[in-house]
């Protein structure tokens, strides 16, 4: 009913910088809160950053300076720009949306398939 689609991941050496994009479609209603989790391999899923409605954020302390969340309502895309990468970023990337379908529904979260961030020289 509702697909998120992530594109931007690909390798990139220690410093660099990418931008990942998570593009919402499908039975829409209205968006709640957006958000980027990761897994590296052996580790459990955390989250990265999130972002409201109203355009709050929080972030991982670890990540806390370098990446920035930021969302384009109208197109239902969220972004990621990760500055200064370092090895230990490397990781599936997940984008997830709090979607209502209807006015009368409640959110559901929907997650994406996740692409691939690998940094290494």
């Amino acid at each position: 009913q509702v697909q998120l689609v992530e594109s931007g991941g690909g390798l990139v050496q220690p410093g660099g910088s990418l931008r990942l994009s998570c593009a919402a479609s499908g039975s829409i209603f209205s968006i709640g809160a957006m958000g980027w989790h990761r897994q590296a391999p052996g580790k459990q899923r955390e989250l990265v950053a999130f972002i409201t409605s109203g355009g709050s954020t929080v972030y991982a302390e670890s990540v806390k300076g370098r990446f920035t969340i930021s969302r384009d309502n109208p197109k239902n895309t969220v972004y990621l720009q990760m500055n200064s990468l370092k090895p230990d970023d490397m990781g599936v990337y997940y984008c997830n949306a709090d979607v209502r379908s209807s006015l009368r529904g409640g959110y559901v979260k929907w997650w994406g398939q996740g692409t691939q961030v690998t940094v290494s020289s």
